[in-house]
This record gives C-alpha cells, sequence and structure tokens, in this order.
C-alpha cells in the first residue's frame, strides 16, 4: 500500500513544482527477473526512478537511513533493504538475488554513492549480481537532480529532471571462475550503456562516443 501511495504523492509533486520529463517508458520489459541501473545524483533518485518505471521495484540504500525506527520502517515498506557500503554485505547481495529468482525488480546505483554531476567508477557488484541471476538489465539516465541535496526535497522537487530509459540487455553468461578483470569490463559495458543516454557533460569517467545502436 505504501508504494503506490509514495509514487502517487511522489507524482503529484514533480508535476507541481518541477519540469518532470520521461522518456523510454515502453523498454520496460513486463515480466522476468530485472536489474535496473541508474546514475546516481541525489537522495530523491529512487522515488524518481520508481515513478518512471512500470513495476514495482525494491532497492538497496545505505543502512546509515536505517538507524531510527520510524524511517527504517517506512524505508522497508517502500522497498528498501539495508547495504552496508563499508564492507562486502553478503546478507544485503542475498536479499538482492532473492528477489531476483521471484522474478522481481531491483533498482541499483551502480556508483554505490551520489556523484557531483558527472559519473564516477562504478564498482563490480552489479556485474556479479548479473552473472549469478542471468536478470535482464535496463540502464536508465537521470538529469536535473543534483541540485537537491537535502532528503527532505523530496517533497518539493524543482528544476528540470529528466529521466531517460533504454533498450534492456543481457550480459554474455561466463562458465566457471569470474576474475576481477572481467567483472570490471562487465561493469564498464553496464555503465556505458547508462552513460550513452546523457548528455556529455554528465558522462565522467565514462565518457565515450554516443552509439546510437545502443540506445
Amino acid at each position: 500500500m505504501l508504494y503506490p501511495t509514495c509514487n502517487f504523492l511522489q507524482k503529484i509533486t514533480l508535476n507541481w513544482f518541477a519540469n518532470f520529463e520521461v522518456s523510454g517508458k515502453e523498454n520496460v520489459p513486463p515480466v522476468g527477473p530485472l536489474i535496473v541501473v541508474s546514475n546516481h545524483l541525489s537522495n530523491i533518485d529512487p522515488s524518481i526512478v520508481a515513478v518512471s518505471v512500470s513495476r514495482r521495484l525494491k532497492f538497496l540504500a545505505k543502512s546509515t537511513l536505517f538507524m531510527g525506527p520510524f524511517l527504517s520502517t517506512l524505508l522497508r515498506w517502500y522497498g528498501a533493504y539495508p547495504l552496508n557500503r563499508d564492507r562486502i554485505d553478503v546478507t544485503s547481495f542475498k536479499w538482492a538475488l532473492n528477489q531476483l529468482r521471484q522474478d522481481g525488480v531491483i533498482l541499483i546505483f551502480p556508483e554505490g554513492t551520489r556523484s557531483k554531476g558527472s559519473m564516477i567508477k562504478a564498482k563490480p557488484g552489479v556485474a556479479r549480481l548479473v552473472q549469478m541471476s542471468d536478470a535482464t538489465i535496463l540502464p536508465v539516465a537521470i538529469t536535473g537532480t543534483e541540485h537537491i541535496g537535502n532528503v527532505m526535497r523530496v517533497v518539493h522537487p524543482t528544476g528540470n529532471i529528466k529521466v531517460n530509459i533504454g533498450s534492456p540487455f543481457s550480459l554474455p553468461k561466463i562458465d566457471g571462475t569470474i576474475d576481477g578483470a572481467i567483472l570490471k569490463s562487465m561493469t564498464d559495458m553496464i555503465m556505458e550503456r547508462i552513460s550513452i543516454l546523457l548528455p556529455e557533460n554528465y558522462r565522467g569517467v565514462y565518457k565515450i562516443n554516443k552509439r546510437e545502436k545502443t540506445k
């Protein structure tokens, strides 16, 4: 109940206070396990993606947000699960894998933290999750939320906020041992799919020539 209610209210605030635009809604696969990957600029990004993607999302959020009982309960009801970013969090990884094995949708920000306007180097956990789940990947690009720093601005988003949903894709299945070099290569493939959906000034370390064939 909380998820659709929050999304409904978020849509209202976006329509009232911001110039909000979503493109590529037709690219969202209607069924099957799905990992939604996006660049990360602001605390508002999870709800921005949630109102843009037609399927119910669940996502990992930094564990420090779950300290208070009220906020912890609220986040869990909305679909969040705590992630400890200071170590390899096996529990959260297993949780995400279990959701995908039930044909669920997981939202991941591969950079692991908010960037300051342009993409930063991603962590390889998303590539490992893809290999273990065989889930389809859906790239999403967000622009215009970088000025929304305070979490309370969720109720008062402003500016030109745009979400660009790209075409779903899959990574090749790797048999045998997957070493760090392979994980890095696959992670770069994922991030480049996000990068081509972004204006050049947002691409950061993943600045590449725009290839329309991968959109």
